[in-house]
Order: C-alpha cells, then sequence, then structure tokens
C-alpha cells in the first residue's frame, strides 16, 4: 500500500483502466493505447532518470499495483486537477432530469401537486445546467489544451450534443410549465419568445451537426472511430438537430398562422432528417452487434431507442396544431392556396387537418414498433449482464431516450384514446422517475469514490 501512494501519479492511474476495457469509458470504438505500450513508451520523470534494463520493468510493476488498489483508496487530488476531466458528458445529467421534468408535466394520470413536483425538479435542473457550465468553462480556462481536445478526440466529442440536447429539453419544459404556470397575459411573451428560441435552436443545432461530423471524418488515423466497437452514440450529433421536430409542436402553439405553418414544416424537415441518418447508422450498429457481439457498457444500447421515440411524438404533436392552423389559414385572405388547395371549399380545411393527422398517427405507430424492439433488446442485454459495472455518464441513457419512449406512447394513447395505454404510460413514468434517482444517487457516489472525474476514468481519457 505503501508503495502504490508513493508511485502514484496522474500520468499511471489516467491509463489504468484502459486495458481491461477495449471501448473505453464511452464505448465509441476509439483506439487507445495499452497500458503496457503507455508505460514503456512514456519519458523518465522524477526518479526514473536512469535508462538502464529495469526501468520498463519497474513501470509495468507501479501499473500493476495501481490497477489494484480501488479509486477510493488512492492518494486525493485537489478539485482543481480533478476539474480536468470535468467532460461534456456530464451534460447528460441535465438531459435526464428535464426529461423526467416534462414527463411529470405531461403523464396522463395525475395528481393534485404534481405539476409542483415537476416544476421543483426542472428548477433544480436549471440550476445543474448553470454548474455544469460553469465547470466545464473553468475546465476550459485552466487547462486551455483540454478545449481542443475535446472536438478532436472522438470519445468525448461524441458527447459534445448534449449540451444541445439539454437546452433543447429545457425549451419543451418553459413551454410546458408556462402553460401551467403562467397567466393569459404572458401568453404573447412566451410564444414570441418561444418562436425566437426555435429558429436559433435549429440553425445552430444544424451547423454544429454538420461541423461535428466533419470533425469525426477527418481526425488523425489513430483516433478514428472503429466499426467493431460501434454504439449508438455515433447517433448524438444529428440527435440535436432532430429535437427541433419536437420542439416544433409546443413553439408553433399560440403563433399566428404564418408563422406556424413555417415553424412546423422546418420542425417536420429537422425530424425528417434527424430519423433517416439515425437509420443509416442502425444498420453499422446491428451489423457490428452480429459480428462482435453486446458491448461491454449496456446503458449506451438505449440510445436507439431515441430516434424513433421522439419521431413517433414529434409526427402527432405536429399533426395536431394542424387543425388550428388551417383553420385561421381559411378564414384569412387567400385561404390555403399556398398549399396548393385554392379549390376547397367552405368547411373543408377540417377534413384536411383530419387526414393528416391520421396519417401522422399511422405513421407514429409505424415507428413505435421500432423504438419498442431496441427498448427490449436494451433490457436484454442489461438483464444478461453489464461485463463492465463501474460507473460512467453513460449510465444516464437509461433515463433520456426512455423518455422519448414514454412521450411517444403518451401522444398515441391520448390519440386513439386507450386508457390502457395511458395508464401504462403513468407507470412507465413512476419507473423512469425510480431511475433516475437511482442513477442520481450513483453518480454522486461515483464522485465520491472517484470513479469518475478522475485521472483515466472519463472520457477524456483517451
Amino acid at each position: 500500500m505503501g508503495t502504490a501512494v508513493i508511485d502514484h501519479q496522474p500520468q499511471f492511474s489516467g491509463r489504468t483502466r484502459n486495458s481491461h476495457d477495449s471501448n473505453g469509458p464511452a464505448d465509441n470504438g476509439q483506439k487507445l493505447e495499452t497500458d503496457t505500450e503507455a508505460a514503456m513508451s512514456a519519458p523518465p520523470s522524477g526518479s526514473d532518470q536512469d535508462h538502464g534494463p529495469g526501468l520498463r520493468e519497474r513501470r509495468l510493476s507501479q501499473l500493476v499495483v495501481l490497477e489494484r488498489i480501488p479509486t477510493f483508496l488512492q492518494p486525493s487530488l485537489p478539485w482543481r486537477d480533478r476539474l480536468m476531466h470535468f467532460t461534456f458528458a456530464w451534460y447528460t445529467v441535465t438531459m435526464s432530469t428535464s426529461g423526467i421534468a416534462l414527463i411529470l408535466a405531461i403523464t396522463p394520470k395525475r395528481f393534485r401537486g404534481l405539476s409542483i413536483i415537476g416544476l421543483i425538479v426542472f428548477l433544480f435542473d436549471l440550476l445543474f445546467f448553470l454548474a455544469i457550465s460553469l465547470a466545464i468553462l473553468a475546465r476550459f480556462i485552466l487547462y486551455r489544451q483540454t478545449l481542443r481536445r475535446a472536438f478532436t478526440r472522438p470519445a468525448e466529442a461524441l458527447f459534445i450534443p448534449t449540451l444541445s440536447l439539454s437546452v433543447a429539453a429545457i425549451l419543451s419544459n418553459v413551454s410546458a410549465y408556462g402553460d401551467i404556470f403562467l397567466p393569459e397575459s404572458s401568453a404573447a411573451g412566451l410564444a414570441g419568445f418561444l418562436h425566437v428560441a426555435f429558429w436559433a435552436y435549429l440553425g445552430v443545432t444544424f451547423l454544429i451537426s454538420v461541423m461535428q461530423y466533419h470533425l469525426l471524418f477527418s481526425v488523425k488515423a489513430e483516433r478514428r472511430l472503429t466499426v467493431s466497437a460501434m454504439t449508438p452514440a455515433w447517433i448524438l450529433p444529428i440527435f440535436p438537430v432532430m429535437l427541433a421536430g419536437t420542439l416544433a409542436a409546443p413553439c408553433a402553439q399560440g403563433q399566428p398562422a404564418g408563422r406556424a405553418i413555417a415553424v412546423l414544416c422546418a420542425g417536420l424537415a429537422a425530424q425528417g432528417l434527424g430519423i433517416l441518418v439515425s437509420i443509416f447508422f442502425y444498420a453499422t450498429y446491428l451489423s457490428r452487434l452480429m459480428a462482435y457481439g453486446l458491448p461491454a457498457q449496456r446503458p449506451g444500447m438505449f440510445i436507439a431507442v431515441g430516434p424513433p421515440s421522439f419521431t413517433c411524438a414529434a409526427l402527432v404533436a405536429i399533426a395536431d396544431q394542424m387543425p388550428r392552423v388551417f383553420a385561421s389559414l381559411e378564414a384569412a385572405e387567400g385561404g390555403l392556396s399556398f398549399l396548393g388547395f385554392s379549390g376547397i371549399g367552405a368547411g373543408e380545411a377540417d377534413m384536411l387537418a383530419a387526414g393528416i393527422k391520421l396519417t401522422a398517427l399511422a405513421a407514429a405507430i409505424f415507428l413505435w414498433g421500432l423504438s419498442f424492439w431496441f427498448f427490449t433488446s436494451a433490457v436484454a442485454a442489461v438483464v444478461a449482464g453489464m461485463p463492465d459495472r463501474r460507473f460512467h455518464l453513460s449510465w444516464w441513457s437509461f433515463v433520456f431516450p426512455n423518455v422519448g419512449f414514454v412521450l411517444a406512447s403518451i401522444r398515441i394513447g391520448t390519440a386513439v384514446g386507450s386508457e390502457g395505454i395511458l395508464w401504462l404510460c403513468s407507470v412507465m413514468t413512476v419507473l423512469l422517475v425510480v431511475a433516475w434517482a437511482f442513477i442520481g444517487f450513483r453518480c454522486v457516489r461515483a464522485v465520491y469514490r472517484r470513479e469518475i472525474v478522475w485521472p483515466g476514468h472519463d472520457e477524456d481519457s483517451s
């Protein structure tokens, strides 16, 4: 024990984990150095000034001793040093917390005070978002080299979109809780804010997705992602754009008909882009599972549930806005002529809107089956066993993608008027809240026990 304490250095402890988990902390297929190679190639430091034949043996001995000592028994590091390993993956906390708040706002079977509980969760999420943003900003100020590495090393770069996903979830909650708690006099101001926020969000996330995939396509060969360890995390850069479709309906609500139809069409285009790119990745993901088996970090498999789930919810929600929009357009000068329906008779706009709602519902149910299949597959993989049981921030994947699954189920259950589906959604909401609370406990425990925010144990370890 004494030797381990004396020899403990971040450069060694930062590599002790990768030799046992070829997928790395983010399990995204990054090609990593082994501990042995790192120990052999590391430049001499401290007392290792000699280049004799015993140098390599001493380095290997240090690594072996350190690997056997649990992180909570290793010498502590100042929080300033641990802050170097505070990565973008921490936004998975705010994604999941916002998702829980949103589900609490719309879950169908309610009790008195549930909206207050949801609002409290949402306010806590805002505090978490601010704290995480300040911590990451401090990291980049104190350790400037980490800014470039965060964007060019796929292990962390794939989690950068969780920032945008957190913003999308926050905007959804602003709309939901604004409708519940704000007075009618504030409706116009809220609608104006959401209109501006939607277009800004869509433009920024589209550009970021293009830039981030370009960086991943052009990264150095030794850092390039490999198909042998592909996970649904590869979908994350397109995920924020796709959530613009989910935002479209709440942002169009309360808007004039002309603005609303523009928001809904843009949201539908963004949703289509996201689901199609995701489906392209699904082909590689399933091929990887067939050829190489299940990943070591099973929670990340739930990410695949998200794209079809959020698409289901977006299609139904967008279609629900059509009766109001078409009625307003029909009453306006020119009517629906810009849609190619100049000859439509009076009152037939309702029939047209009903047709769109029916088509959207059919498409949503069609995609819901894919969501359920990925959900069941991920559950089966977790129940079968988790080779890597140490806590990672990817554990929050148990929550946020499944928020989309519950949201889609609520939309479909409401559209078809099924009480059974709606009661099932409420049960799923309870289970999701329990999972969120448990993972939150494990996250706090992991920080305390130095399992994360520790050299070599986070997404920056590559």
